[in-house]
């Protein structure tokens, strides 16, 4: 979903999966407009650009849409997630590989660098990559040099790179995480996308289009809210952001009885899903909010997350399964309300996991 209203057509050069271009996208908030008059500033330079924001305001949708507005549109615009990749698989996705070079190679395979040769590289997630990657990226970045894995020879492409983060990337700095010489090479034009609600004036607008795109998608005609529907949207603070909004809205026009959406339609909160269901005739024994916790989510006693131990390890634990309860032992989910990449959160349960078993 574009993180705002677009027209319905955009240059034959761009990509026809996501055709859109900057001109096509209008905002009355003042966040958005300042985070658009960057964005064209970027597209007619060939910089690097980061892109900052919460998870689901949209940076990948942006991101595209300066690829399209600048000199490379007609060039590929090759997307990549850095998030919970080990260092092998990321060396491989990026830079790609020559047969033989691990086992599985059967053929050379190009990596995401040599893909966007002449266009755009945008890497998602960028602050989940380890040291050993980030040094590999700022020398690609520099130079446009790389080496696919079990090669020799050095190759080399013409890429513009943009990246993204959720995380604060300062901070990240303050403590080695990540590398200052990568963030200044990646960070020619930083842009800041704001939250979705921090674009209050754009909210009415976003659903229209949203609640328009959900009924042609489900071939339901849909020609409105009522008014009980259209405030608790617009009252709602929107922590997935975009994302969020779009599961919402085509949530509420696949329960929608007729041509108007109610507010019965609305699920904002978890806990409105299984009335929703029983509503639809689901079974009556649904799980619901406050159930039992699935065996991986629930901490076994007499472990570092015993409430007794008041140590920041501790602490961290059971919040974290808290949260992870909260969400039924769904991870994704889970590292989306702890600020956590998935990565990371990965991570801290593996730790914890170890911590446990050992005598």
């Amino acid at each position: 979903m574009s993180p705002d209203r677009y027209a319905p057509h955009a240059a034959a050069s761009r990509h026809p999966e996501w055709p859109h271009g900057l001109d096509d996208f209008r905002s009355a908030d003042a966040a958005m407009r300042t985070c658009l008059d960057m964005a064209r500033i970027a597209s007619r330079t060939d910089l690097p650009v980061l892109i900052l924001g919460e998870s689901g305001t949209g940076k990948t949708m942006l991101a595209r849409a300066i690829h399209n507005t600048s000199a490379r549109a007609a060039r590929a615009f090759v997307s990549f997630n850095a998030a919970a990749l080990s260092d092998t698989l990321l060396d491989s996705q990026l830079f790609g590989h020559e047969r033989g070079a691990f086992t599985g190679a059967t053929r050379r395979v190009k990596g995401k660098f040599e893909q966007a040769d002449g266009g755009t590289l945008f890497i998602d997630e960028i602050a989940d990559m380890s040291a050993a990657a980030q040094a590999k990226i700022l020398r690609a970045v520099e130079y446009g040099e790389f080496e696919r894995l079990g090669a020799e020879a050095l190759q080399v492409a013409d890429v513009r790179l943009m990246s993204a983060t959720h995380l604060p990337l300062h901070r990240f700095m303050e403590t080695d995480h990540f590398r200052k010489d990568l963030f200044y090479r990646i960070s020619g034009i930083t842009i800041s996308l704001p939250a979705l609600r921090d674009r209050p004036h754009d909210l009415r607008a976003l659903i229209a289009s949203e609640l328009a795109t959900a009924a042609s998608a489900q071939g339901k005609r849909i020609v409105g809210l009522e008014k009980a529907a259209l405030d608790r949207l617009l009252a709602y603070h929107w922590p997935g952001n975009l994302r969020e909004l779009n599961r919402v809205l085509h949530s509420a026009v696949a329960m929608a009885d007729g041509e108007i959406v109610g507010p019965e339609a609305v699920l904002l909160e978890r806990s409105e899903i299984p009335a929703a269901l029983a509503r639809y005739g689901a079974p009556a024994d649904l799980a619901p909010r406050d159930a039992a916790v699935p065996a991986h989510a629930a901490p076994s006693s007499g472990t570092a997350a015993d409430p007794a131990d008041l140590t920041l390890r501790a602490v961290e634990q059971r919040h974290i399964r808290e949260v992870l309860e909260r969400m039924h032992g769904n991870k994704r989910r889970a590292a989306r309300a702890l600020g956590l990449s998935r990565s990371t959160l990965d991570r801290k349960l593996a730790a914890e996991e170890r911590a446990n078993s050992s005598p």
